[in-house]
C-alpha cells in the first residue's frame, strides 16, 4: 500500500513563538460565557508557545452587527494578516457572506469548522494549502485531552494517528481529504468555492437536522452527481440529528389544523406522535440508504463534528480510508 506524503506546497509547521490571528467570521460572540470560552482557547494557544496580541480577544467580544460578529468588511478583515496561524473563534452564520467580495483567503493555516467550512473549501477551491477542519478557539479548551494533542501535533509537524468508527461498507480508497459541514457544503454546490469532488475522501458532519433534511441534502447532492465520483465517504458526529419528533410536514395534516403549511404554520407534536416509529427513518437508515449504492468504502462514527472529541483533520491532504477497519489516517508532512 502506497505510503501517504503530504505536497510540498504546504504551509511550514508552526514553531514556537509564531503569531496567531484570532477570527470573527461568522456569529457574534455571545452568552455570559463567551468571554471566559474565549479566553482559555487563547492561553491553550499559548501553552504551546503560540503568540497572539492580548487587545484581540477583547475587540472581538465587543464587536458586533446584528447576529454576526461584525460588519462583512470588519470580518473580512480578520482574513487579511500575516500570521502563521488563523484560528476562528466560532461558528453560526455568515463566512459565506464573505465568499460574495474580493477576499483574501490564507496561503497558511486557517482553523476552523461548522459554519467555517465556508472559508476552508474556498482555500482549497483556489488551490492554497493549509486549511484544518477542527476545533473553534471558543471550543477548544473544552475538548478531550487526546483532541487537543492531535491539534497541537498537526499544527507542528508531528505524526496524526489514525481515526477510529465504524465500517459500513469495505473496500480501501486514497484521495484528498475533504471535511465539511454537511449543510455548510451543501449551500456551496453549483458555487465557484467548491474543491474538487472527484476521487476526494469526503468527511460530513452535521447538528439540529431532522434525518430528513439530511436525506433532502444528500439526495440533492446525488442530483447534482456530488457524490457518485467520490473515493470514499466517511461520517462522522450528527449531534442532536436523531430526534424522534420532527418529520417532514404533511399537507393534510396542517390542514386539520386549520392551517395551510404555506402560511408558515408548524406541524402539531401530537399528530407527530401519533403516526408512531413506523413512519419514520432513523438517521442511521437515511446515511446508509444514501451511500449504499455507491459502491465506495463507508465510514461512519468518526469523531468528527460538534461532539466533544473534534479531531482536527487537514484539507487536501493525502488520506486513506479502510471500510472493513473503519479507520481514516492522514499522511504526515
Amino acid at each position: 500500500m502506497s505510503q501517504l506524503r503530504w505536497p510540498q506546497d504546504w504551509p511550514r509547521p508552526l514553531r514556537r513563538g509564531d503569531r496567531v490571528q484570532l477570527v470573527a467570521a461568522s456569529s457574534a460572540l455571545i452568552g455570559p460565557d463567551a468571554p471566559d470560552r474565549l479566553t482559555a482557547g487563547a492561553a491553550l494557544l499559548q501553552r504551546w508557545g503560540l503568540q497572539l496580541e492580548p487587545s484581540q480577544p477583547e475587540r472581538l467580544l465587543g464587536r458586533r452587527w446584528g447576529y454576526l460578529a461584525g460588519r462583512d468588511a470588519e470580518r473580512a478583515a480578520d482574513l487579511d494578516a500575516a500570521a502563521a496561524l488563523l484560528a476562528c473563534v466560532r461558528g453560526g452564520w455568515g463566512s459565506a457572506r464573505l465568499l460574495e467580495r474580493p477576499l483574501s483567503l490564507p496561503d497558511g493555516w486557517l482553523l476552523g469548522f461548522s459554519d467555517v467550512t465556508s472559508l476552508l473549501w474556498a482555500q482549497q477551491a483556489r488551490g492554497r494549502r493549509g486549511g484544518i477542519h477542527g476545533p473553534l478557539l471558543t471550543t477548544l479548551a473544552t475538548e478531550p485531552r487526546w483532541s487537543q494533542e492531535r491539534l497541537r501535533a498537526l499544527l507542528f509537524g508531528e505524526p496524526l494517528p489514525p481515526l477510529s468508527g465504524v465500517g459500513w461498507q469495505a473496500g480501501v480508497a486514497e484521495g484528498p481529504l475533504l471535511v465539511a459541514n454537511l449543510t455548510v457544503a451543501t449551500h456551496l454546490l453549483g458555487t465557484a468555492h467548491l474543491p474538487e469532488l472527484r476521487g476526494a475522501i469526503l468527511i460530513l458532519e452535521d447538528v439540529g437536522e431532522a434525518p430528513y433534511r439530511i436525506e433532502r441534502m444528500l439526495t440533492h447532492w446525488r442530483l447534482c452527481g456530488a457524490l457518485q465520483g467520490l473515493a470514499g465517504i466517511g461520517f462522522g458526529s450528527f449531534l442532536g440529528c436523531d430526534e424522534p419528533t420532527e418529520e417532514p410536514p404533511q399537507d393534510d395534516e396542517v390542514e386539520a389544523n386549520g392551517a395551510s403549511q404555506h402560511d408558515g404554520a408548524s406541524e402539531d407534536n401530537s399528530l407527530i406522535a401519533a403516526r408512531g416509529a413506523a413512519g419514520r427513518f432513523s438517521l442511521e437508515q437515511v446515511l446508509r440508504e444514501r451511500t449504499q449504492d455507491l459502491e465506495i468504502p463507508v465510514v461512519a462514527g468518526l469523531p468528527v463534528g460538534h461532539a466533544p472529541g473534534n479531531a482536527a483533520l487537514p484539507i487536501g491532504a493525502p488520506a486513506r480510508l479502510d471500510g472493513r477497519l473503519g479507520t481514516l489516517e492522514v499522511g504526515g508532512i
